[in-house]
């Protein structure tokens, strides 16, 4: 069959979670033998990756109009082709969805979580947020849901069931280690943070916390963000040597920070499932994570809750911990994102959704 995906920045993945997500979907859908087109912000060397057919179109780089400008064209675009089922990415696409379903071709939309609650946004943001969500309810021909929390939250607020289907993730650590030697890092001897670095995401709590903590291993934050260059700069405001900063790291890069933590602090506090706290369980680190529902839901027990005013006693109560009690972390880890949330089963419920969709299911 013929999928779409368009609402990301496209592949390979060069920013966030959806584009992880699109890209590891939509390349295992190839292998399937479905014909897969993912629209795309960021131009790549050729017209396919690993499959995927790329369709790169025009945006307005504005932080308020760049995911609606390019979703626009996109949607412009997809409606001179035709498509079995179309995937949009982000609540704040919902105003488009109607346009496919016009035109005869079934619209699911993946809404994330509540962004309203993005501290970056104005008001004004804020409210087309609030209005998506209505929106969603009704524009497309199915809502999808990435955590339980964010499929109540429709439900309660809106009456409306959405089909909650996760992220995925890869299971255990991988062998290779040179980024660790480009940034001055030493397997099991520095703390990992990754995530766009915007207030909501707590990048400058952790660093913060980290300071106050007596020990001799480092601490990479590592990320970066298009819109948040005042956040960045307060970030990166210290003089503690034992802080990296080399800003965004993708690909193998990011793999082998993963694989070769001593611990990982995922503070995050917006959004459903993050992809970069079931990747870092699923790569066996132990791992901290800012104590919200999503993130609770997505640790599953396997992983040590910390709160705004907490995160450096758990920090502590880390190193504290022997061999024997951090090995036992991490397995719990593995084995929870191993039962919950593996990329194949992620891709067996997005292929029974498409194509119930395309067959008017």
């Amino acid at each position: 069959m013929r999928f779409a995906i368009l609402g990301t920045r496209g592949i390979p993945a060069r920013y966030g979670g959806f584009e992880t997500f699109a890209e590891e979907l939509s390349t295992r859908l190839v292998q399937r033998g479905h014909q897969v087109t993912v629209y795309c912000r960021e131009q790549h060397t050729e017209p396919t990756y690993r499959g995927v057919q790329l369709v790169y179109l025009p945006t307005i780089r504005h932080k308020y109009l760049d995911t609606l400008a390019h979703t626009c064209v996109s949607t412009l675009h997809l409606l001179t082709r035709r498509f079995d089922a179309i995937l949009y990415c982000n609540a704040a696409n919902a105003i488009y969805t109607w346009m496919p379903r016009v035109a005869g071709m079934p619209v699911a939309l993946n809404v994330d979580g509540l962004e309203r609650n993005r501290k970056k946004w104005n008001a004004a943001a804020k409210g087309w947020y609030y209005i998506s969500e209505w929106l969603a309810t009704w524009m497309p021909n199915a809502v999808v849901t990435d955590a339980r929390a964010i499929e109540d939250y429709y439900r309660e607020r809106y009456d409306r069931e959405s089909i909650m289907i996760p992220y995925g993730a890869e299971l255990g650590p991988v062998e290779t280690s040179a980024v660790l030697d480009s940034l001055g890092l030493e397997k099991k001897r520095y703390f990992l943070y990754v995530s766009r670095m915007e207030p909501e995401n707590n990048g400058l709590l952790v660093r913060e916390a980290f300071e106050r903590v007596r020990t001799d291993l480092k601490l990479a934050l590592i990320g970066d963000a298009p819109y948040a260059a005042e956040y960045i700069r307060r970030v990166r405001d210290t003089k503690d040597p034992r802080i990296v900063m080399p800003g965004a790291i993708y690909g193998s890069g990011y793999h082998e920070l993963g694989s070769h933590c001593f611990a990982y602090i995922h503070a995050t506090e917006v959004g459903g499932t993050h992809p970069a706290l079931i990747e870092a369980m699923g790569r066996g680190a132990l791992t901290l994570y800012l104590d919200t529902p999503e993130n609770a839901e997505v640790a599953g027990g396997a992983a040590l809750p910390f709160t705004h005013n907490t995160l450096a006693q758990v920090i502590e109560q880390v190193l504290s911990m022997t061999d024997a009690e951090r090995s036992s972390w991490s397995t719990r880890a593995i084995e929870h994102i191993r039962a919950h949330y593996s990329w194949e089963h992620v891709t067996d419920e997005y292929e029974k959704l498409f194509t119930g969709l395309a067959r008017g299911a």
